[in-house]
């Protein structure tokens, strides 16, 4: 199978091509338009194998994608090119319109016209897998403000985004819907919860708590850091998404976690105990922890029912989120120069997403 893959030099897409070009026999165009968050360091390992092809392409150029379609007719498309940062989301949400909306549509209308070329046979087995985010359910009840059972997110649950990003995303996931009901393009949905391990670029909280304490830097903790996510290690989200676009039924909705829920706080904990056992230095890591005002909006509490992943496409995390850290934190240790070279002089991880009386009309 020929998949063309969108957003192949991110944090998440690396992990699915390097997955592809390591464990199968498919082959992978991978589209990118090589923004901040973009680096082909990260696919240094497979760069040079015969089944992977690199276009710097941006999304949004329909010419573009027309050319590429026409060029490798591929059998199936993951689309996960998106702007994905909340904090950069609150700041400059125009960006994220553009390339999460505006990108998906032009992609949608690329793959249309060419999926209308091709035969019975190939229009049926052909796939627009669409990589989105649990953040588009908005968020659940918090463990200090509820009793009994907390709820799950489910293919089920509504959406309710709180953040620029995530409306974003719950926008382009309706119009993949539409694409599929209006017009027939098959397409598949899947939802993953937060993703952390190599590769990741160091404006998201692991990555930047890691290299902020080498550094010896303040560790920020929104608020009282008792915000709960459902933690995903990134090699067990790309082989989920691998068995969705070759297993997946069309129409269908898969919401991928990774059955790990930890408070902010206790992740940075985490880390810096594994820090003071690898490097170990006169004072605690965790001494450089430092509270913050909260992010506008501040989602309280996300977690997976992956239990349909589990079922249907016999997938299921192999990582827990204590292995998964600590292969993390050791893979940062041994690739200072990776983090280096993507922290270039647009970023050197300020924090993102603070809003001035200004623009808050007071």
């Amino acid at each position: 199978m020929k998949i063309l893959l969108t957003g192949g030099a991110g944090f998440i897409g690396s992990a699915v091509v390097r997955y592809i070009i390591n464990h199968t026999e498919d082959s992978v165009v991978n589209l990118d338009k090589l923004t901040y968050a973009g680096n082909l360091e990260s696919l240094k390992t497979v760069d040079t194998n015969e089944r992977y092809t690199f276009e710097k392409v941006d999304i949004c150029n329909r010419a573009e994608l027309g050319r590429v379609f026409k060029v490798y007719k591929p059998d199936a498309i993951m689309h996960l090119a998106a702007e994905s940062h909340v904090d950069r989301s609150i700041t400059g949400p125009a960006e994220f319109i553009q390339t999460n909306i505006v990108g998906t549509y032009t992609l949608l209308e690329a793959a249309r016209e060419y999926w209308n070329t091709l035969d019975i046979n190939s229009q049926k087995a052909f796939r627009f897998h669409h990589i989105s985010t649990d953040e588009v359910y908005g968020d659940l009840p918090h463990p200090s403000e509820h009793e009994g059972e907390l709820p799950l997110f489910t293919e089920q649950t509504a959406y309710a985004p709180s953040s620029p990003y995530s409306a974003s995303k719950a926008s382009s996931d309706h119009l993949v819907r539409a694409w599929l009901r209006t017009y027939g393009l098959p397409t598949i949905i899947t939802n993953c919860s937060n993703n952390y391990g190599p590769y990741h670029f160091p404006e998201k909280l692991i990555p930047l708590v890691i290299l902020n304490a080498l550094d010896g830097k303040d560790l920020p903790i929104y608020g009282k850091g008792d915000q709960i996510r459902d933690w995903l290690y990134v090699e067990d989200h790309a082989r989920a998404l691998y068995k969705v676009v070759t297993e997946g039924e069309v129409g269908e909705t898969y919401n991928i976690g990774g059955h790990n829920e930890k408070q902010n706080i206790e992740v940075v904990q985490t880390i810096c105990s594994i820090l003071d056992e690898l490097v170990p230095k006169g004072t605690k890591y965790a001494e450089q922890i430092k509270f913050v005002n909260d992010r506008p909006g501040h989602d309280r509490r996300y977690a997976i029912d992956s239990s349909k992943m589990s079922k249907e496409l016999n997938w299921t995390p192999i990582e827990t989120f204590e292995s998964g850290l600590s292969k993390t934190v050791k893979w940062y240790l041994d690739n200072q120069s990776w983090c280096q070279n993507v922290q270039d002089g647009s970023y050197q991880r300020e924090r993102l997403g603070e809003i001035s009386t200004v623009n808050q009309g007071k």
